[in-house]
């Protein structure tokens, strides 16, 4: 993909409760998926939006046999396809966000729109910098990070 989903911008909503997708992430996000989007709130905190492809790729698990009975992923789909909406990207490059996810967010007229590789997050701003500030990363959180990352093989 030439552009990814990475960096924040500062967005606004209208009044209908749509928000323009900031151009970067919405030309990453036509080139390498489409413009089927699903949108919900995965804690709360902030509204994911995920292009429809790879919300199905991460939720494929639940169609795999009775796996959608376990308790923990029955949870988990409730909740995110209770609030959660399918969602086609308009030709103006704008995205309704539900009131119910804006108010559960505290998503008021300014937000921050971050990319996280696959998706996007809208956050109140304030709400933001709390979480940032109040749970600094520490040295375990890098050592967790980098047992994560593919380990390059020694030719």
């Amino acid at each position: 993909m030439g552009n990814s989903l990475i960096g924040s911008y500062a967005a606004r909503f209208d009044r209908s409760g749509r928000i323009k997708i900031p151009e970067k992430f919405r030309s990453a996000i036509e080139e390498e998926y489409g413009k089927e989007l699903f949108i919900t709130s995965l804690t709360d905190e902030a509204v994911q939006i995920y292009p429809l492809s790879v919300w199905e790729e991460l939720t494929g698990i639940a169609s795999e046999g009775a796996l959608h009975l376990k308790p923990t992923v029955r949870k988990f789909m409730l909740r995110v396809n209770r609030k959660g909406i399918k969602y086609r990207i308009d030709s103006k490059g704008r995205i309704l966000i539900t009131q119910s996810l804006r108010e559960k967010a505290k998503l008021e007229d300014e937000v921050e729109i971050i990319g996280l590789s696959n998706h996007l997050e809208i956050w109140n701003k304030n709400i933001l910098d709390e979480t940032l500030e109040g749970k600094p990363l520490t040295d375990e959180d890098f050592e967790n990070i980098s047992e994560l990352l593919p380990q390059k093989k020694d030719k």
